[in-house]
């Protein structure tokens, strides 16, 4: 890797962007109001908008034209009432507004408003991201590193990256919004951001300083300056490699299950997989010791989160009693000396994050962890267990969504993934019942909670696993 992606410039930070017009933000909020909680990456649906903050504002291309688009970046913190759990709001988000005089028809679906007053009064404002000449302005300004306005671009510089490749949306994803350039390269742009370094550009540059290749290397990014404090930037977008041709890990699953192929084979090179990421940012990154006092908040925050969940989800409560005494085994073994290593992980591990390439080699994507989860947990270090109970549990939904349900097919590959795993790492996670019980538990305690409130259809998935937790 070249020194650009071994060594984070401090541009972003010394950044001092120009002042946005103060009716900007104004002109903009009735709009906004109506348009933010149509998107899939709102994490505030359900809860009324009180108001708009503007963190920044900044015009990539200028909007003051009348005959040609200009694109606008803003940070817009969101203001709502407080939830019941954590995180409190405001929530800020990163929005690519197009502005033009009038949308021609095929940006029509695009489509956010019409200005009536500020300083982009009569305009028509869209989605920029749907507009294949602003998604390749994108690319250009990471193509050519600086600063514009408070945004920082950066880049590899080891890598040529080409220019005009033609840009599309992807449609699948959820909590962020990315942009395949020519099938060569995925810009992520992540919609929800907090000040820190997003574990989705830290891990992989630090993965890449290693020669671990499971996961693609960042070849560009770009942040945004963070007046409130010169330490912490915002991480907006990463450039990355686009695995043409590779297909993610659920979907392949879900097709051996279909027509009745075995799959412990690609089981077992997932675990291998997985445990060759884990030594990498072992190695590249700092590890931690839990010692009792830390094992006794890890139990307790389980326990609390088991509490809360059966009280939203009634058929959780018979099974309360034994669940938790999968978290006060840890706490005991907590008391009684038992450490356990922490260290850096992915975070959020299944199968729908991992790519097999046409020729067998399978690759870990998505490192940002639990989108809902505040970005400090998020970095902090934690036991391997819990990335191998993720992909555990989702051995489980492939098998429970083919019908009729194959639970052993399952329970094979489950194994076959702790054999991968054992055999790269030389550490088998079926020698750490207790710890790994402990994380299943808790997955599948998140899973009924998601389940429940959003797929009431899938509640089964995750309470079979409860019921065999509960049984173990």
């Amino acid at each position: 890797m070249s020194e650009a992606a071994s060594t984070r410039s401090s541009a972003a930070h010394r950044a001092t962007p120009p002042a946005a017009p103060p009716t900007l933000l104004p002109s903009l909020t009735h709009l906004l109001h109506e348009w933010l909680p149509r998107q899939r990456w709102f994490a505030g649906k359900g809860r009324p908008i009180t108001g708009f903050s503007l963190v920044s504002a900044t015009e990539l291309l200028p909007v003051g034209s009348a005959s040609a688009p200009g694109l606008l970046h803003l940070l817009v913190q969101v203001h709502q009432p407080a939830p019941p759990t954590p995180p409190p709001v405001a929530d800020c988000y990163q929005l690519l507004l197009g502005v033009r005089a009038s949308l021609p028809p095929h940006l029509a679906p695009a489509l956010i408003g019409h200005v009536q007053e500020g300083p982009i009064a009569n305009r028509t404002v869209y989605e920029a991201l749907q507009d294949p000449r602003l998604a390749g302005l994108l690319l250009e300004r990471l193509r050519t590193p600086g600063v514009h306005g408070s945004l920082h671009f950066q880049r590899d510089r080891a890598v040529t990256i080409p220019p005009a490749l033609t840009p599309r949306p992807l449609d699948a994803e959820q909590s962020n919004s990315s942009l395949i350039y020519g099938n060569s390269y995925i810009l992520k742009i992540f919609r929800r951001v907090s000040p820190g370094s997003n574990p989705d550009l830290e891990l992989p540059l630090a993965l890449a300083r290693k020669g671990c290749e499971r996961v693609p290397a960042p070849v560009a990014w770009y942040e945004a300056a963070n007046a409130a404090s010169r330490d912490e930037t915002y991480t907006l977008g990463v450039l990355q490699p686009f695995l043409h041709g590779s297909e993610d890990g659920w979907q392949r699953a879900l097709r051996a299950l279909a027509v009745g192929n075995d799959f412990t084979t690609e089981a077992q090179a997932l675990g291998r997989a997985t445990a060759e990421v884990h030594t990498a940012l072992a190695e590249a990154l700092p590890t931690r010791t839990l010692r009792r006092q830390q094992t006794q908040l890890l139990a307790t925050t389980m326990t609390e989160r088991l509490e809360a969940a059966a009280q939203a989800v009634p058929a959780l409560l018979p099974y309360a009693p034994a669940l938790r005494t999968a978290f006060d085994a840890v706490a005991t073994l907590g008391r009684a000396g038992r450490t356990w290593a922490a260290q850096r992980i992915h975070g959020d591990l299944h199968l729908g994050q991992t790519l097999r390439a046409p020729a067998g080699e399978w690759s870990v994507i998505d490192f940002e962890g639990e989108p809902t989860r505040p970005l400090t947990e998020r970095r902090r270090p934690q036991p391997p267990l819990r990335d191998v109970a993720g992909m555990l549990r989702s051995f489980d939904y492939a098998a429970r969504s083919h019908d009729p349900w194959d639970a052993e097919w399952a329970v094979r590959c489950r194994d076959a993934y702790c054999t991968g795993y054992a055999k790269a790492s030389g550490a088998d996670p079926r020698e750490e019942p207790e710890l790994l019980r402990a994380y299943e538990t808790d997955k599948a305690i998140y899973e009924v909670l998601y389940e429940a409130r959003h797929r009431p259809d899938w509640l089964p998935v995750p309470l079979a696993a409860i019921h065999r937790l509960a049984n173990t």
